[in-house]
């Protein structure tokens, strides 16, 4: 999830911006909590899974 839509109950300010110490603190655990595909496009993750298919095709017709 990210901090770009969500407003602070404290302040009513974007969360992204950090404007109070609530602010900050919510954006900071967001990011902590990001993972390793948080970065990721949905375009990106289809043309890796899209990848993993290729690969697992190939190493089943090399196999057989």
């Amino acid at each position: 999830m990210t901090c770009d839509r969500l407003v602070c109950a404290n302040c009513a300010g974007p969360v992204s911006e950090g404007r109070c110490p609530v602010c900050r603190a919510s954006r900071e655990r967001l990011q902590q909590q990001d993972g390793v595909f948080a970065g990721l496009t949905p375009a990106t993750l289809i043309a890796l899974l899209v990848a993993l298919v290729a690969v697992a095709v190939l190493a089943h017709g090399f196999a057989g």
